[in-house]
């Protein structure tokens, strides 16, 4: 088995005459998009015609993007060092953003279309993008000039991404002086779940010695990105970035603030499992914030990759043979790239590829139950993935907030199968604290990274936020989430630094979407159990496909479930808690 990704079915190298071919294709894919749409009278509608001409352009165009992109980001992913990579990426995104006056021209083009039904029944094309025109409709009055639209994607690249890039460029490649070696700080950040005390405290001490390094640099980057967020979002009409990714992922403020209402009145519930975890470490009080991950019960056990192929494809067998089947395949087919190593990033993720059926994922395998469980989530988001790949082109991106659905819902399905099949309370503990480590993160440490957002784009207009304030910022919402539950003076002042989600320009909150699937996931395992697979499976492979058309409170309703009332995430907040009691009491 092969430790390491395969990237060669999209292309060889950077010197595969297919990839140089697709960039030149590209170039002139874009040009030619921007030719027809620039021939075309944008004071007034386009004809059915016109306008199924349009879409067949821009799925000839996104399919390229979709290839070149997909090679160049994962393989950067593992080769941040790589001078030639980021060239070509810069290249790429040169060429792609010369073609954001276009975008803006289309949606004012379907602007001017009063009746989207009426075009839709006259062609098979524009009925396959109803809902995308519906929202390009609504989303017209957001958008700057033709220029400007324009004059933003190009700028953007040496400004807020480019602030991005930094950031991972930072983060993946600072030494971590630990015990005498240099380590990685994904290798240092992973010590915060061995099962020996001191070696989580000095893996913590390095940690937190190495962002001195490089904090100075990351917060320049986060108060840049942040200040051209709040901007552009206000030059586009928004009440504010959060408004604005709330419009862009198609969620209202009122499921929002159902699921937030409802957390902040349980945290005193979820912070009991922070308190009997101390109590069970030896601690009077709260618990350090470096031994939060500590293992409990007997979970020493370390996995080999093939010894996880087999424990994910059995388990998941359970759930449905499809899904089992695709993660036997990806492991067989190298879909996955398993291990740390220099210049690769930390973390995890799952990059769907389309065009060939495929997914990649990355992680940082360490052998641990945690790691079958990352890669449980991550292989959820492949599933989702799969369940949207025979949509068309524009119809595969979904809203972050149901990205991590699948994810969750796989994560509590494995916890869940393991602890009832345990054969003791001694293991028992230890798959209950593991599947409870992972639902009060997405609960509570989510919920402080909204606040610490939140805090940042009020207060970077006025102030500059050095590395001093944010950790304040940062301390401060902690204290607000985690409460007694952490030590107040053993709190990560750098979770600010480490965390990717803070640093894009596109993709703003890319913190409650966690909450929001794990909320989601915990309603959706308790009607699974209910209801059965033959009932249940059918239903949410459905609801899954038509994530990217329909909205996040319709993706509910498809489940039977109103998201805008808080009764559902108090009723999915009370499972977390039964887990907590049935933790405490073993």
């Amino acid at each position: 088995m092969n430790y390491e990704w395969d990237l060669t079915k999209i292309y060889k190298s950077l010197d595969d005459p297919r990839f140089k071919e697709d960039a030149k294709a590209l170039e002139e894919s874009v040009k030619e998009y921007g030719d027809y749409v620039d021939s075309l009278d944008s004071s007034k509608a386009p004809s059915v015609d016109q306008l199924e001409k349009v879409f067949s352009l821009a799925e000839k165009e996104n399919l390229l993007e979709y290839r070149q992109f997909s090679y160049l980001f994962l393989s950067q992913a593992v080769d941040t060092e790589n001078g030639r990579l980021m060239g070509e990426m810069n290249r790429a995104m040169r060429v792609v953003s010369a073609g954001a006056g276009t975008q803006a021209k289309v949606v004012k083009l379907i602007s001017n279309i009063e009746d989207i039904d009426a075009y839709a029944e006259k062609s098979e094309i524009l009925n396959d993008y109803k809902a995308f025109l519906k929202r390009k409709k609504e989303a017209a009055s957001h958008l700057l000039s033709d220029a400007e639209e324009e004059l933003y994607a190009s700028m953007d690249m040496t400004g807020g991404s480019a602030w991005g890039n930094l950031q991972s460029f930072l983060t993946s490649t600072v030494k971590v002086d630990y015990e005498g070696k240099t380590i990685t700080l994904t290798e240092a950040r992973n010590l915060a779940y061995d099962a020996d005390k001191d070696v989580r405290k000095k893996a913590y001490d390095a940690e937190i010695a190495s962002y001195e390094k490089i904090a100075d640099s990351i917060a320049y980057s986060l108060n840049n990105i942040k200040l051209q967020v709040n901007m552009i979002s206000k030059k586009r009409g928004y009440e504010s970035p959060l408004m604005q990714a709330l419009s862009e992922s198609y969620m209202t403020k009122e499921t929002l603030d159902a699921m937030i209402d409802a957390i902040k009145d349980h945290l005193p519930n979820i912070r009991k499992y922070f308190l009997h975890k101390a109590k069970l470490l030896g601690y009077d009080g709260s618990l350090n914030w470096w031994d939060m991950f500590a293992p409990l019960g007997e979970d020493n056990k370390k996995y080999t990759v093939e010894e996880t192929k087999e424990v994910l494809t059995s388990t998941f067998e359970h759930f449905t043979p499809e899904m089992s089947d695709m993660m036997r395949e990806a492991f067989d087919n190298n879909w996955i790239d398993f291990f740390p190593r220099n210049g690769k990033e930390g973390g995890a993720f799952d990059q769907g590829i389309p065009f060939i059926k495929e997914s990649r994922v990355m992680t940082n395998f360490d052998g641990s139950f945690g790691s079958i469980d990352t890669l449980a989530h991550e292989l959820g988001h492949s599933f989702h993935d799969r369940q949207v790949q025979d949509n068309r082109i524009l119809n595969m991106d979904y809203p972050m907030q149901v990205a991590e659905s699948a994810s969750t819902f796989n994560e509590t399905f494995l916890c869940n199968y393991f602890v009832e099949r345990a054969e003791s309370d001694s293991e028992k503990v230890a798959l209950l604290e593991s599947l409870l480590r992972e639902q009060t993160q997405c609960v509570v440490d989510i919920y402080s990274r909204y606040l610490f957002e939140t805090s940042v784009f009020e207060n970077c207009d006025e102030k500059f936020l050095m590395k001093e304030d944010l950790k304040e910022l940062m301390h401060k919402a902690q204290v607000e989430a985690y409460g007694e539950g952490i030590k107040e003076d053993t709190l990560h002042p750098y979770m600010w630094a480490c965390k990717s989600h803070y640093y894009s320009t596109g993709l703003s909150f890319y913190n409650f979407p966690y909450a929001f699937g794990a909320l989601f996931a915990a309603g959706l395992y308790d009607m699974f159990l209910k209801e059965g697979r033959e009932t249940f499976v059918p239903k949410y492979k459905a609801m899954l496909k038509a994530t990217p058309t329909v909205s996040v409170e319709e993706a509910g309703s498809l489940m039977g479930i109103d998201l805008t009332k808080k009764k559902f995430w108090e009723d999915s907040l009370k499972i977390i808690e039964k887990n907590i009691e049935e933790f405490c009491e073993l």
